[in-house]
């Protein structure tokens, strides 16, 4: 079996650590890019939403790279993500290659099919090593996650443009040729240490701004145009709540274990949306009302064409923008999103907020001192 993965912002590195582990043989598909959503436009109906197209070029980029085998995860709850693994058996028929998809969630059959699952992956039936590696690559994710977050801090207040994405983007290129959960943490750390030595200026205030939405777009940067870098080189601190960590955490290994869960949104969120829908609405209700009661500046919402969940949360969102007088821009993405009408949205959205800042500034002034 020689395994792929289809990419979703750093994932490809948790995959890899986790396929490393087992000693298993594997090809990481290209980065996202033109050609991957060209391929899925080939083969995918117009109704599919982004993400999918997206999944189905990797898939078929990595069959001609020699994988036959592909690791999918699953949906968070009634959500098409969900179903994915059955669409994409499908495509495979339907486009004439041979690709088996294993897809590494908590099925309704419960921890033993998943166990099943990942010993077809393992090839072993030692379940200490198995949990072993499960947690090792749980702890790399959890890693990446952290040091997301620090690029997008320092970001936003280095004197030099581009300093935080030339380490960065080094690390993701050279993490490729580091093998193993164990190296490759010891790798994130030394990426850390570069981070923190990048001259920054502690002087600024930058605008905070929050991106909620689908975890596909707002993780994906190919799916987002980079937004998170976009918005650094404003000067902008940016947080997302919604992360590849929190989902391994909380949608399989605590899965089951409800009274585990990080809760912090649903319980933000139970005045608009008091039960789960699926995908990340209640996620996007509950960190939109979060990002307001920590003194955000603005929200970002971003979702696919047609993803319903979302849909709904989005006609939700005017409501929390009102109550809390908290600005939210909603973007939609699909393949004829251009890239430049999507800077523009967002530079305008960031004037907006810096106006609205001052005005505020100007406002405390005049009370302070009566002018």
């Amino acid at each position: 079996m020689i395994f792929t993965f289809p990419h979703l912002g750093n994932t490809y590195i948790i995959a890899k650590a986790f396929l490393d582990d087992f000693g298993a043989e594997y090809v990481v598909p290209p980065i996202n890019n033109d050609k991957t959503l060209e391929i899925g436009l080939k083969y995918c109906a117009e109704a599919h939403c982004l993400p999918f197209k997206l999944f189905v070029g990797n898939m078929v980029q990595a069959y001609e790279m020699g994988a036959d085998t592909m690791l999918i995860t699953g949906g968070c709850g009634p959500c098409r993500l969900g179903y994915f693994g059955e669409m994409l058996k499908k495509q495979v028929q339907d486009i004439g290659i041979k690709m088996d998809l294993i897809t590494l969630e908590v099925p309704d059959q419960g921890l033993k099919e998943l166990a099943s699952r990942i010993r077809k992956v393992s090839r072993t039936s030692n379940v200490l090593n198995i949990a072993r590696v499960i947690n090792a690559a749980k702890n790399v994710a959890v890693k990446l996650d952290s040091l997301e977050q620090l690029a997008r801090e320092k970001r936003s207040v280095q004197r030099v443009r581009g300093s935080v994405d030339k380490i960065y983007q080094a690390f993701q290129r050279d993490v490729l040729d580091v093998k193993g959960s164990e190296q490759i943490i010891n790798f994130i750390k030394e990426t850390e240490d570069k981070l923190n030595r990048v001259d920054v200026n502690m002087d600024l205030k930058p605008l905070r701004v929050g991106i909620v939405g689908e975890i596909f777009t707002t993780i994906e940067p190919y799916a987002n145009f980079r937004v998170e870098k976009m918005l650094g080189e404003m000067g902008v601190m940016v947080t997302r709540p919604v992360t590849v960590s929190g989902w391994i955490i909380n949608e399989m290994i605590k899965k089951k274990l409800p009274f585990l869960k990080d809760s912090k949104h649903e319980e933000a969120a139970k005045t608009y949306m008091p039960h789960m829908i699926g995908g990340h609405a209640q996620h996007t209700v509950g960190n939109s009302v979060l990002n307001a009661l920590h003194g955000y500046d603005g929200v970002i919402h971003l979702y696919p064409l047609g993803c319903m969940p979302e849909i709904v949360s989005q006609a939700i969102l005017p409501k929390i923008e009102e109550d809390y007088g908290i600005p939210i821009m909603t973007v939609i993405r699909d393949e004829m999103t251009g890239e430049a009408g999507f800077a523009t949205r967002i530079e305008a959205f960031i004037d907006l907020l810096k106006k609205r800042r001052d005005e505020h500034l100007n406002g405390q002034s005049k009370m302070l001192y009566g002018n």
